[in-house]
């Protein structure tokens, strides 16, 4: 895999958080933490856009119906046991 190299600028906190991080055994250096978070900023996004196709898909599939409990609950006991 290619890597490019960034500069990066930031402020005492957050140099001084990023050192803690290295320090409790999380991580090994500043880019592998920098690569973890950009890791899981992607998977969140991957969740939040799979959330709204599901709502988009849900809007499109029409008005809701009644839901009935006790007719589902009564269903699965007869399929399931």
């Amino acid at each position: 895999m290619a890597t490019v190299r960034k500069t990066i600028t930031l402020t005492d906190k957050q140099d001084s958080w990023i050192k803690a991080q290295i320090d409790a055994g999380h991580y090994t250096n500043d880019s592998e933490y920098i690569r973890d978070l950009i890791r899981r900023e992607q998977e969140r996004s991957a969740e939040v856009e799979a959330l709204r196709a599901a709502l988009i898909e849900g809007e499109a599939s029409g008005e809701a119906k009644p839901f009935d409990v006790g007719a589902f609950k009564q269903k699965m006991r007869a399929s399931h046991g």
